[in-house]
This record gives C-alpha cells, sequence and structure tokens, in this order.
C-alpha cells in the first residue's frame, strides 16, 4: 500500500518579549511532536512503502531478468528479483532520506496521481523485462541444450518474489524499529545526537555478530544433525567391496558403515579389473580406492592418517600412480572423474579421501571452508609424509585431484607455483572457486594480453587453464613439461566466478568476448549481478555435462593432458567418453 508522508509540523509559539507583571502566568504551549523520521511506523505500516523506494525497486526488479550464467526456473528467478527489488527499495528510501537532508525539508506526501502513475508504468516495464528475460533463458537453454521450462514454473516466479521482497522489507523495518527504540531509551540519559550514534552502531554491530558469530554456529550445528541423516544411506548401485583393494572391504581398517554417504558411493562403485581390461584389451589392475568418514576417526588429523593406513594396506603406494582426491563437504569425489583416469593408466592407481562435513556442495562452499582448508592440508601431508619415505625410484607419480569446493580444498596445501612442481607429479583442478588462493595468484599474475577466463601464467610452463580441455591449452606453442597443473573452468560455471566483489566491482571477465557458452548479453549491474551468480549455484537446472558446474564430459580429456597415458589416442578417448555418460546417466 502507499505511504502516507507525514508533514514536518509549524511552530506556533509566539516570539519572546517583555512581560505584564499584571498579566497572568504564561502557560508553555505544547511540546511539538517529533519529526516524522524521529517517530516509529503507526500500527499497520508494516506494509505501506514510499514512492521513491518503490520506483528504484521496479527498477532493480526489472534488472533481475537480464541473463547470466546458466538457465534459471521461475521459482530461483523469483528468489532474485525479490532480493533486487529489496535493496532497491532500501536504497531509493536511503537515497530520498539524503536528498531531503540538503535543503533540510521533511518528506512531502505524494500527489495524487503519483501512485495511479506507478502502478501504469510499473506493468508496463515489467511485463517488457519479462519477455526480454524469457528470450534471453530460452536462448541460454538452446546454447546449453537444457530442458524448456514449464508453465507452472513460470508461475512461481510472481509469487516468490513477492514474498521474499515483503520480507526482507519487514526485517529491514523490524532493524529501523529496533534502532529507534535503543534511541529512545539512550535519549532519557544522553543528548540526542548521542543516543542515535550510539544507537546505531548497536543494532549494527550485534546484527552482524549474531549473523556472523552466534547464529551461524548454531545454524550450522543444526544443519549438520539435519544432513547426517542422509550420510546414513547407500546409492543405488554402491555395494560393499568383496576385495582387499577398498576401504570398507575384506581386511580393511576402515568399517563399511563409518564411511558415510558418499565415501559408500566412492569406494562401493568404480570400474572392476575386467572392465578396464576390456577397454583395452589387454592386461589391467583393479584399481585401489582409499577413504575415511566422519564416523571412521574423531577428528580430521585422524580421519587422513586412518585413510592412509589404509591405503598402505591395500597397495597403495605400489602403483604407478596416486591420487589425493580433495572432496566437498559431504565427501564427494565425481565418480566420473576416478573413473576416467582409472580407465586411462590400465588400473594402475591408488587414491584416497576423506570426509570432513555433512553438508551439501553448495552450503559447504558458502559458510563452511575452514574445515575444507584442514581437510586438504590434512590429506596431503598424510600421504606425502609416506610418499617422501620411500625410495626415490619406488616412488608412485604422485597426483593431486579437486572439483568444485575439492579443488579449494587440494590447493591448500601447496603455497604456490613452484611448491605445486616440486611435491607433486601433476594436478588436476576443476570448477575451482573464485576464492581459491592460488587460483587468485595465477590469475592476478598473468601474462599481459591473456584474459581472466583463460589466464595464461608465465608463459604456461608449469599451470594452465582452458575451458574445454579437448582442445590444446594455451600457450600452444610453449613447452609445458615437468609437472603439470590444469585448472578447468567453464565460461558458464557460476561456482567458477562468484565473488562478493560481484556486488560493487564489474568483474574482468564480463569485460572479455563471451566464452562458448556464455550469452553476449549478459552485463554487470551492481547488487543483481551478485544475486543472479549466487542463485545460479543452487543447480536446480540440469544442464548438460559440459556446461555449469558439470564436468563429467571434459575429466577424461583433462586427465590426458595431465598424465598422457601410454597408447591414448583419439579413438580411445571417443570409446571412454560414451562410457562415461553412460554410466553418468546411469547414476
Amino acid at each position: 500500500m502507499p505511504s502516507d508522508q507525514s508533514v514536518e509540523p509549524v511552530d506556533q509559539t509566539a516570539p519572546a518579549g517583555p512581560t505584564d507583571p499584571a498579566a497572568p502566568p504564561a502557560v508553555a504551549p505544547p511540546a511539538a511532536a517529533p519529526p516524522a523520521a524521529d517517530r516509529p511506523p503507526r500500527r499497520g505500516a508494516w506494509f505501506r512503502y514510499t514512492l521513491p523506494g518503490a520506483w528504484t525497486a521496479l527498477i532493480f526488479a526489472g534488472l533481475s531478468f537480464s541473463p547470466s550464467l546458466v538457465p534459471r526456473p521461475g521459482l530461483l528467478q523469483g528468489v532474485v528479483c525479490g532480493i533486487s527489488a529489496a535493496i532497491g527499495y532500501g536504497l531509493g528510501v536511503v537515497g530520498a532520506s539524503v536528498w531531503r537532508a540538503f535543503p533540510d525539508r521533511p518528506a512531502r506526501p505524494p500527489r495524487r496521481w503519483s501512485w495511479p502513475v506507478f502502478y501504469a508504468v510499473g506493468a508496463v516495464l515489467l511485463l517488457v523485462c519479462w519477455l526480454l528475460g524469457q528470450r534471453w533463458q530460452r536462448q541460454l537453454r538452446d546454447m546449453m541444450s537444457a530442458p524448456a521450462e514449464s508453465w507452472w514454473s513460470k508461475l512461481l516466479l510472481p509469487v516468490s518474489a513477492a514474498l521474499v521482497f515483503v520480507l526482507l522489507v519487514a526485517i529491514g523495518r523490524g532493524l529501523r524499529g529496533a534502532y529507534r527504540w535503543l534511541w529512545g531509551l539512550l535519549s532519557r540519559w544522553i543528548g540526542r545526537r548521542a543516543a542515535r550514534a550510539i544507537g546505531w552502531v548497536a543494532v549494527t554491530g550485534l546484527s552482524v555478530l549474531l549473523v556472523s558469530g552466534l547464529l551461524q554456529d548454531v545454524l550450522l550445528q543444526g544443519l549438520d544433525n539435519s544432513f547426517s541423516v542422509a550420510d546414513r544411506g547407500t546409492a543405488d548401485g554402491a555395494e560393499q567391496p568383496t576385495t582387499a583393494l577398498r576401504s570398507g572391504g575384506p581386511d580393511s581398517l576402515v568399517a563399511w558403515d563409518t564411511l558415510g554417504l558418499q565415501g559408500r558411493n566412492y569406494t562401493g562403485t568404480g570400474p572392476t579389473q575386467q572392465q578396464i581390461a576390456a577397454f583395452w584389451g589387454g592386461p589391467a589392475l583393479e584399481p585401489i580406492r582409499a577413504y575415511a568418514g566422519i564416523q571412521s576417526a574423531p577428528n580430521v588429523e585422524e580421519r587422513a592418517q586412518l585413510a592412509v593406513q589404509d591405503l598402505e594396506r591395500a597397495g597403495g603406494f605400489d602403483r604407478e600412480y596416486l591420487v589425493v582426491a580433495g572432496t566437498t563437504g559431504t565427501g564427494w569425489i565425481d565418480p566420473a572423474s576416478i573413473d576416467a583416469l582409472e580407465y586411462e593408466v590400465r588400473g594402475d592407481v591408488a587414491s584416497v579421501g576423506i570426509q570432513y562435513s555433512y553438508l551439501p556442495s553448495w552450503l559447504s562452499f558458502m559458510v563452511d571452508q575452514v574445515r575444507a582448508r584442514e581437510a586438504g592440508r590434512a590429506m596431503f601431508d598424510a600421504v606425502y609424509q609416506r610418499w617422501i619415505a620411500l625410495p626415490v625410484d619406488d616412488r608412485p607419480k604422485l597426483l593431486v585431484f579437486g572439483v568444485s569446493l575439492g579443488s579449494f580444498s587440494g590447493e591448500a596445501a601447496f603455497s604456490g607455483e613452484a611448491d605445486l612442481a616440486n611435491r607433486t607429479d601433476g594436478v588436476l583442478f576443476v570448477g575451482p572457486p573464485n576464492f581459491n588462493a592460488l587460483r587468485q595468484e595465477f590469475e592476478a599474475g598473468r601474462d599481459p594480453g591473456s584474459t581472466a577466463a583463460e589466464p595464461v601464467f608465465r608463459d604456461g610452463r608449469t599451470v594452465r587453464f582452458t575451458p574445454d580441455p579437448s582442445q590444446p591449452t594455451r600457450p600452444t606453442d610453449a613447452p609445458w613439461d615437468g609437472t603439470r597443473v590444469l585448472y578447468v573452468m567453464h565460461g558458464s560455471d557460476p561456482v567458477v566466478w562468484w565473488s562478493p566483489s560481484l556486488l560493487l566491482t564489474r568483474p574482468d571477465w564480463l569485460d572479455e568476448p563471451a566464452g562458448t557458452d556464455q550469452l553476449e548479453g549478459m552485463f554487470w549491474v551492481p547488487f543483481v549481478t551478485f544475486w543472479q551468480v549466487t542463485v545460479d549455484m543452487m543447480e536446480l537446472v540440469d544442464v548438460p555435462s559440459g556446461h555449469g558446474h558439470d564436468y563429467t564430459v571434459n575429466y577424461l580429456d583433462a586427465w590426458a593432458q595431465v598424465v598422457q597415458p601410454a597408447g591414448w589416442t583419439p579413438e580411445k578417448a571417443e570409446q571412454l567418453r560414451a562410457i562415461i555418460l553412460a554410466e553418468d546417466d546411469a547414476g
């Protein structure tokens, strides 16, 4: 509902002058009411909105329909629209207040025709923006061969947008109410200006502490407890190993029921010796997989040591390749990633990982980075201590792998390019988050002329980036000897490009030519783009592999570039691609 703007009352008291001794005592005039800005909202005003705020909210809501990285269903588009509109409303209210402060005048009531004009313009503007948004969404879906959006999904858009907008504005007004209450309370003992400043600092500080401290800890513990229930299950197709070469199998030091959902999926699936031998038409080995879940040991260091002990028991240090796999929050290791390498090196490989959280990947990505860092360091250090003690000629080739938050975990054990080259024989990081420290370092220090989407770092001597590992990585004319470190990043992957800096800073990658799966029409809008990319990370649209955050089709080509397996040909690559995609569809 439109807001009734109150007008500053006029002081009608008479000017001071000489007094008549015979006159009766003067009666003090009633105190003037405080300015409208100093009074709490009247009862029933929670759903009233100011005109300046409404206009700014309308503009931000329209901009929220602009394209981003992946297709958005109606529910998520509504969330982005509601958040953007709430931000716009707040900016409009604050802007109008600042504007009135310069001439020091109160708010004026809107003219009779102001709201009807707003409704008419708003309806037309939102309709145009929605139609443009639908056009961009269709282009994105066609580009990625994603399924069309259903009509019921589109109907959720206005509902979710309205609910989110009203809720966020109400929260903002609640904080303002708390500030005014504290201001009024403090005004009884100290000056109004001091009370105003202290009230604002107190409410803001307490809100930040509540969200970042107590509330986050309580929320994380509650979410951990909630998701731990799902961790007890086992996915279809995963069975307890009958081989001693996998954790949870015969003679394993790690019990099957302590591995967690993702640990059981990891050790209870994967290609067998017979399948790999059939693929190559020759001899092959049974791959080794070691793992420890949260229930396997009380803390991350003991978990890493237990996983390494089980790895050594199974003979993992006697294989040609040894992979330290960084995991996401739930302990997930993309099955296609390890499957691809096991096929390529004829099963002569062992891999190891641990679980450090119950939270799903997107939630761990936002709030659980500390545990990911600790797990990555503990896992690599435990493996490296045992590996470095072996005679040089008896050491397996040490590889590091991580996808998404797993790449962040994997990076945590290293200080830079030289450390990666000195302590590993190959590294593959896929879909790395924007906050990965080493990725940031390589991107910031890229050679002149290279792009943020595909940076070239020191002539690509060790570290290289690519959106498509089936193609030669840049620079194609420079040698790539010794340890190969490869980052694979889709142009349409929101995890790769999300950053808090999107709130107020235009990113370099939007100043560059659009990638092969990015829309040319994407542009940056303060606040709006941040929330678009944030919501894109929820991955509610099932885009085909090779787009967004799905790298299933890319792993085999990426591993081929890193380890350069003997006898690898384009024909074998296509044959393995069909196998990996078929297994992914079946899963």
